[in-house]
């Protein structure tokens, strides 16, 4: 006879059915928009090549969504808004040619996939099946008085701001999006501009290092350290320095406003998630992550216990 412990089930409610199927959705549009941006484009050079595989790589990113949403990953909110939030800016910057105007299939694509985004993000934040059920954190081995196992087990950290869930998933984006340009100035030495290759392998490594220089920053700022978030803060604005003036000089105001709006997009979020965490902070009356429950900014804790693996 099994056993009530055996029985248990997380049920999962209606909306992350809906959520799920809303993502496939999306991905799959994310793909038609793109080959039909490909496909009207005037010029199909290195560049657009180049842009057009990373924004199709965004449809791996809502692959990995619907797997965070079905297992009821914390990490499924943050990363699901900037996700969509970049998946608009990188289809939109394809979508507007040199001269002239835009097709009108892409436009009608471009729409659809934009109101798809709006949709997911306004799921994922809005819904309360969801965010009573986006809770549950991956499983870990886990060594104790019962011996060894393979469990659902929550960070050893305390419990953090999700807007500073929200700030990891932003920075960390940083990266790729610099890296993006840079593969496309690649185009540029090709043409005959040699003297742009040690400004190119200046550019890739500082995009290296910021993923380091992130990680070790967030690894910090959810242990309540004021100066990760100072630092944060400081790697924010220098990557926008470094990265948009490089976009200028190597691809022109095209260049800048294709490649570099998504990074700046990402900054301001990340920005913004850290002041609102710091607000939070200060309601408090702490120095260290918040213990109140905001409803723009909750606490992420584990809902369910790990014996209920």
């Amino acid at each position: 006879m099994p056993t009530a412990a055996a029985t248990h089930q997380v049920r999962r409610p209606s909306a992350v059915s809906a959520l799920t199927g809303l993502l496939v959705v999306t991905a799959v549009a994310t793909v038609a928009v793109e080959l039909l941006n490909w496909w009207y484009a005037p010029e199909q050079g290195f560049g657009l090549a180049v842009r057009t595989g990373w924004a199709l790589l965004r449809s791996l990113g809502f692959v990995v969504l619907v797997w965070q949403v079905r297992r009821g990953r914390t990490s499924a909110r943050p990363f699901g808004l900037i996700l969509a939030v970049t998946t608009v800016f990188a289809v939109g910057r394809l979508l507007v040619p040199r001269a002239g105007t835009p097709p009108l299939p892409g436009v009608l694509g471009f729409a659809t996939l934009t109101v798809l985004c709006v949709a997911v993000v306004w799921l994922l934040y809005r819904s309360p099946g969801l965010r009573e059920f986006l809770v549950r954190h991956p499983n870990r081995l886990v060594i104790d008085r019962r011996g060894v196992s393979w469990r659902e087990a929550g960070p050893r950290r305390p419990p953090v701001a999700a807007w500073l869930l929200t700030v990891r998933a932003a920075a960390f984006t940083y990266s790729p999006l610099m890296l993006v340009p840079a593969l496309v100035a690649v185009g540029t030495v090709f043409e005959g501009r040699l003297v742009a290759v040690p400004v190119l392998v200046l550019w890739v490594v500082v995009a290296l290092g910021t993923a380091h220089v992130v990680l070790l920053g967030t690894f910090f700022l959810f242990r309540g350290r004021r100066w990760a978030r100072a630092l944060l803060v400081a790697v924010t604005l220098f990557v926008l320095v470094v990265d948009l003036p490089l976009c200028w000089l190597l691809l022109g105001l095209d260049g800048l406003v294709r490649d570099g709006g998504p990074l700046a997009v990402a900054a301001a979020i990340a920005l913004w998630g850290l002041r609102r965490a710091g607000q939070l902070d200060v309601g408090s009356g702490r120095g260290g992550p918040s213990d109140q429950v905001a409803t723009d900014g909750p606490i992420v804790r584990p809902r369910y216990s790990t014996s209920q693996q």
